[in-house]
């Protein structure tokens, strides 16, 4: 009887946890700084479900790596703006430009990358940063632009950044197991070669989701082709740092 009550309340908690996250992320959403294009992914993307599979909370210091025009740095921002911090860095021009300091954007801190870029072919390596006491470090679309180098030193800096017990989220799209480079393939990345690298750095694989599995995308064709863009099949990782 006292382990079913035990059980019961956890689970109102958790029920109650998850109607404020979706409270919030709705607010953020709404807000007036998303353009019509940002809008437009919203059911694509599914922020609020990623957010719940990556263990976020408002209260937690969370890292965006790469975060490009700022979607979800829109979105994270006010999530963590009163009870959470929120990091960005690698890739932050156009946030740096357009988007921190705007009212209720004044809160993000940029962590400046360590090294120099360097663009080996089609990808990148070369980048590192230095951050510590993390709960969480996401990473949404990006990996594949890098070289096996580059993204050993982000999954590397990504570990030494988190708490003991700190998630790594990520999200790319998907390449077929072990196919090699081609002209289509560019921006795909193989997952079952995403989890052997995040744990070569010592990271523990916990979880997948099929949140963004399209089954229409043959993973033939480049992300960027009329027939795929914006429904890439794409997967959805989590790990944890011991």
């Amino acid at each position: 009887m006292k382990k079913s009550l035990m059980l019961c309340m956890a689970l109102l908690l958790a029920s109650g946890a998850a109607a404020d996250l979706q409270e919030a992320v709705n607010a953020a959403l709404a807000g007036e700084v998303r353009t019509d294009a940002d809008k437009a992914r919203d059911a694509n993307r599914k922020p609020e479900q990623t957010l719940q599979f990556f263990h976020f909370e408002q209260d937690m210091r969370v890292l965006e790596l790469l975060p490009g025009g700022g979607w979800y740095t829109k979105i994270l921002a006010p999530l963590l703006r009163e009870d959470g911090e929120l990091f960005v860095s690698i890739g932050t021009q156009n946030i740096e430009s357009n988007l921190i300091g705007q009212p209720g954007f004044d809160k993000i801190t940029v962590i400046q990358p360590d090294g120099e870029f360097k663009r080996v072919g089609r990808r990148g390596e070369g980048i590192s940063f230095d951050a510590e006491d993390m709960d969480l470090v996401l990473t949404f679309r990006n990996l594949h632009n890098f070289t096996e180098t580059g993204r050993h030193a982000i999954n590397e800096s990504s570990f030494r950044a988190l708490k003991s017990g700190g998630y790594y989220g990520v999200v790319d799209h998907t390449r077929r197991h072990m196919q090699a480079d081609d002209n289509e393939n560019g921006r795909r990345m193989d997952p079952v070669l995403m989890i052997k690298e995040a744990e070569a750095v010592g990271f523990k694989f916990v979880d997948w989701s099929d949140l963004h599995y399209r089954m229409d995308d043959e993973l033939r064709y480049e992300v960027g082709r009329r027939t795929v863009t914006g429904n890439t099949d794409r997967f959805t990782l989590l790990f944890q740092k011991p």
